[in-house]
């Protein structure tokens, strides 16, 4: 008669998932103490989170699981959890093969640039450059199909509705929703157009997209842009676009004046206007980069 090994208790048999199909277990709600941070209070499954958006860039714009659980370390099990949850969420897509960011990553950036950094670098150079052409001057950033106001210097009331920092304007009809537009990539921009409603503002205001591409590729190509009564009858406004440290645009800054109304901006937009509000864009960029933004 066979006996077990003295010691050897009999143990019921348990099947082990592989390594990558393993439950992880995430730290709730912090590691412990002393492994990372003041106090310990390091949330790794936050932290995996933001490295699998941040895998994503203008070299990986589209990526294979495998491609992410490459650039970041994770198991593929690890990584297909956390980019399906951003996806649920609704920061990533995927065509079941495929995964990319969407443009609700930009609420992100919008959220630091207002917060802190845009407003504060850009106002002096809004107010110098409103004293200088003695109009108006406005910062803003893309949320959305939207432009939202995040610095403004007012010479006086131009248009009917009061604007002010967290006004909103649909971005197709505005001279810096233009900019904006114009700096996101082939699958932003189409994502843009597929959720956009381009409702006319004015009888001039551009809604065919073909015609709106076609204006999009003339802003990229020079720099800024015109738009002139697009979004309120007797506005003209120009923008130019605002860079950060890695050449990406991240904001817009603009000029509004009233159609007809002399001032120091000169009666010729073109002429009068874009090289100051391009040298204003210029320095705020530089602003940016200098502060690693």
């Amino acid at each position: 008669m066979s006996r077990r090994p003295s010691g050897s208790a009999a143990r019921p048999s348990r099947a082990v998932p592989p390594p990558e199909e393993a439950p992880v277990t995430e730290p709730e709600p912090s590691t412990p103490a002393g492994e990372r941070g003041p106090g310990g209070q390091f949330v790794q499954s936050l932290a995996r989170g933001l490295e699998v958006i941040s895998a994503f860039d203008a070299g990986h714009p589209r990526m294979t699981l495998s491609d992410v659980s490459r650039r970041t370390g994770l198991t593929r099990a690890t990584a297909r959890r956390f980019l399906l949850t951003l996806e649920e969420l609704g920061y990533v897509r995927t065509d079941g093969r495929l995964f990319e960011l969407t443009p609700k990553v930009l609420r992100l950036g919008y959220a630091y640039l207002s917060a802190l950094s845009l407003p504060a670098l850009a106002g002096p150079h809004l107010e110098a450059l409103s004293a200088l052409l003695e109009e108006s001057t406005s910062a803003s950033v893309l949320d959305g199909t939207d432009i939202v106001y995040v610095a403004r210097v007012a010479t006086r009331r131009i248009m009917t509705v009061a604007i002010a920092v967290g006004t909103r304007f649909p971005a197709h009809a505005t001279s810096m929703g233009r900019v904006l537009l114009a700096g996101l990539g082939p699958d932003e921009l189409a994502e843009y157009f597929r959720t956009a409603r381009l409702e006319a503002r004015t009888d001039r205001t551009l809604t065919d997209r073909a015609l709106l591409e076609e204006d999009l590729r003339t802003v990229r190509a020079q720099g800024w842009a015109l738009v002139d009564q697009e979004l309120e009858a007797g506005l003209c406004s120009v923008a130019a676009p605002v860079h950060d440290g890695a050449g990406r645009v991240v904001a817009a800054v603009n000029v509004s004046m009233r159609v007809g109304v002399p001032g120091a901006a000169g009666t010729d937009p073109r002429r009068d206007v874009v090289p100051p509000l391009l040298e204003c864009a210029r320095r705020i960029s530089a602003d940016l980069a200098a502060a690693g933004r």
